[in-house]
């Protein structure tokens, strides 16, 4: 099993769940999250000075998935996400060991 983790724009959320929704994924965990990568924040003029916000909001998207479908839903979400300019996120793949459900204890690996 692979983990997907995503930071994208918020703007982009429902570009992205509905491209993963035709591809029959549904199960993944949203998180509104700050963050800033090579964007570095931006400057924003407000009543006549200049403002700096280094930490820009983003969402998290995590979505666990068998290895066969990695390389789907990371496309998907790329195309999805796709704005061409700078702070358009990031897409990380990391490895999962096992996934238990709280309630019935089933084990997945």
């Amino acid at each position: 099993m692979k983990m997907v983790k995503a930071i994208i724009r918020p703007e982009r959320l429902e570009f992205v769940k509905k491209a993963l929704e035709v591809e029959g994924i549904f199960g993944m965990t949203i998180s509104e999250v700050m963050g800033r990568g090579d964007q570095k924040g931006i400057s924003l003029q407000y009543r006549g000075g200049t403002m700096t916000v280094d930490l820009i909001p983003k969402i998290e998207i995590d979505i666990v998935v068998g290895d066969t479908d990695a390389g789907l839903v990371i496309q998907k979400i790329r195309d999805a996400a796709y704005t061409g300019k700078i702070g358009d996120g990031r897409i990380f793949l990391l490895p999962v060991e096992r996934s238990i459900k709280v309630r019935t204890g089933e084990e997945t690996t």
